[in-house]
């Protein structure tokens, strides 16, 4: 939240104010100031955020409960080692494993680096959840190891392509699915709910999935910058409108209510 904030001061200060000299010259906005130091950061944090429908966590999860064997999860580890979110000594071959190591990684992110712990408990209980509703899930509504392998490896192609870490990606991607799927359909435990009760040929994750394949072509038709400027663009008015004259502050709706209560008459 705060760095959506300083982005938005800083967008509103050197592009509408035309204010020059309050930040450094070298770290200007300029047209592309989304993809700056700062707008990175950003994307980092939205990414952290929102691993919980990230691909890197839905894969290897869903790698994980499908028994796709765990090739992929070791894939999937490795752009996490890359971004410092699992130790790089360590090998992680189930989804339990990236747990442990997520959660002792999150403490060291949030005091080193100034980021929000990562919500692992949640994570922790979905896969709980996923686990024992698996049974249950007629093996035809599964994801085949085939499709799993096809969207990461979409992801990597496209992270190439853009020459951008393929944890950008993914958290770019995340933040769409936040903003264009219903949450009740971001963890993978309620999905299993309705894989249950569906007819075979619609596949537990599917939303999340079609989700993934239709943002990496969407990405690749038309560069990460304008996909992401687009997905970026709620969250930065978001924290816009924190600064718009007519709202009003916690403070002031309370002292509004007290002055509302003082004014009226007694009895």
């Amino acid at each position: 939240y705060r760095n959506m904030v300083e982005l938005t001061l800083r967008f509103l200060i050197e592009q509408v104010g035309g204010v020059e000299g309050v930040y450094p010259k070298e770290g200007a906005l300029g047209e592309n100031f989304l993809l700056r130091s700062g707008a990175s950061r950003g994307i980092e944090l939205l990414g952290l955020m929102t691993i919980h429908v990230s691909p890197m966590w839905v894969l290897a999860a869903l790698a994980d409960a499908t028994g796709a064997g765990h090739s992929l999860i070791q894939e999937i580890s490795a752009a996490m080692k890359e971004e410092g979110l699992l130790d790089k000594d360590l090998r992680f071959g189930t989804a339990d494993e990236i747990l442990d190591g997520l959660e002792r990684t999150s403490g060291q992110l949030a005091s080193t680096l100034n980021y929000p712990p990562l919500d692992v408990k949640s994570l922790r209980s979905d896969w709980r959840k996923l686990k024992e509703a698996l049974p249950k899930v007629p093996r035809e509504n599964l994801p085949t190891p085939e499709m799993l392998e096809r969207v990461w490896n979409g992801l990597q192609s496209t992270a190439r392509e853009q020459k951008k870490p393929v944890f950008v990606i993914c958290s770019s991607i995340a933040a769409s699915a936040v903003l264009n799927i219903p949450a009740n359909l971001w963890w993978l435990s309620r999905a299993t709910k309705t894989a249950v009760k569906r007819t075979a040929g619609v596949v537990l994750g599917d939303v999340l999935l079609t989700h993934y394949i239709q943002a990496t072509e969407e990405i690749r038709r038309k560069g990460f910058l304008s996909y992401w400027r687009q997905q970026f663009r709620p969250y930065l008015r978001a924290a816009a409108m924190q600064f718009a004259p007519g709202r009003l502050t916690l403070t002031e709706k309370i002292l509004r209510i007290r002055i509302g209560r003082a004014k009226k008459p007694a009895g």
